[in-house]
């Protein structure tokens, strides 16, 4: 992979990944389609992600370490020495700590038991079509129906749990973490803003735990012939990075005064343009 497609994938990284859109399908898609030809893998796209992510630490920094301060002081009983205060019953921080660790499980879980699956057959072009076609759909419901009235101190166990499983079912290319978490969201009454700051919060562990999974376990498929290489992969990583931080100010923005509708549209075009690649022979519905 030359460094200009790197840069390519890094920047489609960094444009989709924070929005409901699936940033995964949109790298599984576009990499065939550049000069190297080639899907560039679960493992690159694992990676990549980690750049995307770093903005979301810088970004969201101080209520992070608000966040894990609150964690740790109720946690050594700062707010009371019973289970219930040390469980952020008296700090909505520290709940909120709880619900990203609780929110995370699942991903956890499902990762590792369809880890085979992951890298192989849920990367088939049709079955991402399907999801971006399928998801979007209930998304447009979701943002049309949903109260948007509850806010993050609002958020209970069972709705974490729920935003859990919506967030590992973007273990599938074309769900999107951004887009299940932020459905859910809707669909348990948070408020547009609420479910997107909400979805950056749970990624952190989930993506930064996928990276470092796929670097012990497939980082022999950067290298193999036709890989992205290394090189290219950390290219993308900083491209993501840096492009990364503005797409966050701007998708925050947006989702406070705008309803996702266009993004609705938007993934539906998409899978009908995954459809026509792949039946044209575009693009190869699984791998090569």
């Amino acid at each position: 992979m030359d460094w200009w497609e790197a840069v390519v994938l890094g920047l489609v990284q960094a444009l989709t990944e924070y929005l409901p859109v699936s940033s995964s399908a949109h790298v599984r898609v576009i990499g065939p389609l550049l000069p190297h030809g080639s899907d560039p893998g679960a493992a690159f796209t694992a990676i990549i992600q980690l750049g995307t992510e770093a903005a979301v630490l810088l970004y969201f920094r101080h209520d992070i370490a608000r966040i894990v301060r609150a964690w740790f002081g109720a946690l050594a009983g700062r707010d009371g020495r019973d289970r219930a205060a040390r469980l952020g019953s008296q700090n909505a921080d520290a709940r909120l700590g709880w619900w990203v660790i609780l929110g995370t499980v699942p991903i956890v879980i499902l990762g590792v038991m369809f880890s085979d699956a992951i890298e192989t057959n849920l990367r088939h072009l049709y079955l991402t079509a399907a999801s971006l076609a399928v998801f979007g759909v209930v998304l447009g419901v979701a943002d049309r129906r949903g109260a948007k009235v509850r806010e993050l101190k609002e958020l209970r166990g069972k709705d974490a749990v729920l935003l859990g499983f919506a967030q590992a079912a973007a273990l599938i290319p074309g769900v999107s973490r951004s887009g299940g978490t932020i459905t859910m969201g809707l669909f348990l009454g948070l408020t547009r803003e609420a479910a997107a700051r909400y979805s950056f919060l749970l990624a952190i562990p989930a993506v930064i735990g996928s990276a470092g999974y796929e670097l012990a376990t497939n980082a022999s498929e950067l290298t193999v012939s036709g890989g992205p290489g290394f090189l290219a992969t950390g290219i993308a990583t900083v491209v993501s990075f840096a492009l990364g931080y503005f797409v966050i100010i701007w998708f925050l923005k947006l989702v406070t005064h705008r309803s996702f509708l266009p993004f609705v549209v938007y993934r539906l075009v998409f899978a009908a343009v995954i459809v026509v690649l792949v039946m044209t022979g575009t693009v190869p519905a699984l791998g090569g």
